[in-house]
């Protein structure tokens, strides 16, 4: 998912238009508000899934995918239609202007159609991971990046479409991915249970339950992106088009921390099907040295990169500044972010999903807004890029103390419920 923005990004900066590279960031930035609902939905089979599977019941697991499949639809499809005609409202919001905005309209209007695609691979990966197949979920983002990989230099350069050939690749790339998503479940998994209206509504509470707050959780990150735009947009194209080649460096670079959070969500919540709350604070405790040991290793790799990184994307004068500054400084402090992801994962396949969406709120708009105004009014530029990891310091190590205190929670109200 993270390498197809990458790869879209990469050949768009080829047309060395520093406008049409600040386009991207600007179309990334919406586009991901569809993407939270994608990852809260998938959350949601996953959590639900897992617990049911611990409990030896992989039959309720499959009616869950069927019904967290029915109502992504209902969700996606009019929010896909929203974003298709506000588009040039809510880019002027962002504060996109000129040949960026025109560019990031065509681009949305294009890619929001095939949202659903995109939500079925997701919510389905989701259900694969349930079950512990993690190559196979592997294997439906991986089908992903590599069709946009192929398709994009076809689009945008074979028939001259431009970044309106980005956009055509990656809607391509989400109907691929949808393809591997399903074929395992029906392969593999018994496929999708028959639909039914009553179980629907039986099961709608307790998706809800863990959806709701799954998403407005990830809506938290469109939000601070969106505010963090607002600060850089009365800046250069330059500027902007720094920002966007970050905001797709850093899922690609910290790909496993992403990933950690998705990958031991369904560990915790088996085990806490099975009441095993010692491997629940190992699996946190292991999460946290590996979050702590990549970023160790990402750190020095960023550093020695940042100048090809800036020649590949074409980076000029302040927006290569900036780049550099990121590497330098703003790469090792993303441990915390990994530790936030940690313990939103635990948070929510512990059913405390809420504090989940509370820390994530908190971390990008208090862990963001004073430090950006501070940042911006005290070092400029320069402010604006470090203020927020700063504040992200703070919300992951409390973030940290309140997944460590959730556990001890469910494990007394666990014993005060086992027979005595």
């Amino acid at each position: 998912m993270f390498i197809v923005d990458f790869v879209d990004l990469l050949y768009i900066a080829q047309l060395g238009d520093s406008a049409l590279t600040a386009a991207m960031g600007f179309a990334a930035t919406i586009l991901f508000f569809g993407t939270a609902f994608n990852i809260g939905l998938m959350i949601a089979v996953s959590a639900l899934g897992a617990r049911r599977i611990g409990q030896g019941d992989p039959e309720y697991a499959r009616r869950y995918l069927t019904n967290i499949l029915a109502l992504a639809m209902l969700i996606i499809v009019p929010l896909a239609a929203l974003l298709f005609l506000f588009t040039p409202q809510i880019l002027s919001l962002a504060g996109a202007s000129d040949t960026a905005k025109t560019a990031a309209t065509g681009y949305i209007r294009i890619v929001a159609p095939f949202m659903p695609f995109s939500v079925a691979a997701m919510v389905c990966a989701g259900f694969l991971r349930a079950h512990g197949a993690a190559r196979q979920a592997m294997n439906v983002n991986i089908s992903m990046g590599i069709a946009n990989a192929i398709l994009d230099p076809i689009f945008i350069f074979g028939f001259d479409l431009g970044i309106n050939g980005a956009a055509m690749a990656t809607a391509c790339a989400a109907i691929i991915s949808a393809i591997f998503a399903a074929y395992p479940i029906i392969k593999s998994y018994s496929g999708f249970a028959r639909f039914s209206a009553d179980h629907f509504q039986q099961d709608l509470q307790p998706i809800l339950t863990i959806m709701i707050p799954a998403v407005l959780t990830n809506v938290a990150t469109p939000i601070g992106g969106f505010i963090s735009y607002r600060f850089i947009a009365g800046y250069s194209d330059d500027v902007v088009a720094g920002f966007a080649v970050m905001g797709r460096v850093v899922p690609v670079a910290f790909c496993l921390l992403f990933s950690l959070s998705g990958a031991v969500g369904p560990i915790i919540g088996q085990n806490f099907g099975a009441g095993r709350f010692d491997r629940i604070r190992l699996t946190i405790k292991q999460a946290m040295w590996f979050a702590l040991g990549y970023t160790a290793l990402i750190w020095p790799l960023l550093y020695i990169l940042n100048g090809p990184i800036g020649d590949l994307f074409n980076l000029e004068t302040q927006g290569r500044h900036l780049f550099w500054l990121f590497a330098v400084a703003v790469t090792p402090l993303f441990f915390f972010n990994g530790i936030l992801f940690i313990s939103n994962a635990a948070c929510n396949n512990l059913e405390r999903p809420r504090w989940s969406m509370y820390m994530n709120w908190a971390r990008n708009t208090l862990g963001m807004l004073p430090f950006l105004w501070l940042g911006d009014a005290l070092y400029g530029l320069n402010g604006v890029l470090i203020g927020p990891a700063i504040g992200g310091i703070v919300f992951g190590i409390l973030g940290y103390v309140a997944a460590r205190h959730l556990v001890n929670v469910q494990e007394e109200l666990a014993d005060k419920k086992a027979p005595q």
